[in-house]
């Protein structure tokens, strides 16, 4: 059963997980920013090898475009990876209430919301939509996280210690995925949201007929 609900127009604001929890850790970008200022700064030097690629004719091109951008190496990197290896989908960003929390997703403005009715999800209002780990990262907060499990123990019910808000977690149909809290995003990247219900309180059954949740956290 579908019901469609019409997204808010929401200000455009778009790592895999580490450890048996589930939660994930935030990554350090002291170290790879310092890298990516020597490897520009080598790049201008006149070295024909920019962090081990060669560019070759294309090397004044990109001197030019990281210039013109304002961008470290890794920098104009970022950009063209997000550019092409998401083709199609936006970067959303969001957290919990306090801030504590903080991350980004990347997946399509157009949003597939489940609403579980199982135990928990019920009494907590859990609607998420899900995508795969490489497209979720925890920009903050790690330290600010605690996990709820019970029965089976492979849903990761991650929440914030300080404000109680569960933005993200990690659902039993999709271990190797997120289930993300479209309402814990920042406004301005989702266009639609439709929403499906899953019966979750009779959860084996509705895994066993429905025919795409269980590959949602695929590549």
């Amino acid at each position: 059963m579908r019901r469609a609900r019409s997204a808010v127009a929401t200000k455009p604001r778009g790592q895999k997980r580490s450890g048996a929890s589930g939660t994930p850790v935030v990554a350090s970008s002291g170290s790879s920013n310092s890298r990516a200022r020597r490897s520009a700064s080598k790049a201008g030097s006149g070295s024909p090898d920019v962090r081990g690629l060669h560019l070759g004719e294309q090397r004044e091109r990109w001197e030019t475009f990281q210039k013109r951008q304002k961008l470290s190496f890794e920098g104009a990197a970022k950009l063209l990876l997000d550019t092409f290896e998401y083709q199609g989908l936006v970067k959303h960003t969001g957290g919990c209430h306090c801030g504590a929390v903080r991350f980004e997703v990347w997946a399509s403005a157009d949003l597939h919301i489940f609403d579980c009715n199982c135990s928990i999800c019920k009494k907590k209002q859990n609607r998420h939509f899900i995508v795969p780990a490489s497209r979720f990262k925890l920009l903050k907060g790690a330290e600010s996280i605690t996990t709820y499990t019970f029965n089976t123990h492979k849903a990761q019910h991650t929440f914030c210690k300080k404000c109680g808000v569960q933005s993200f977690y990690t659902p039993r149909s999709n271990p190797g995925g997120f289930g993300i809290a479209p309402h814990c995003l920042d406004e301005g990247t989702v266009r639609s949201v439709v929403t499906e219900e899953f019966n979750g309180s009779n959860w084996e059954k509705a895994m066993k007929e429905h025919k795409t949740i269980k590959n949602m956290s695929k590549e």
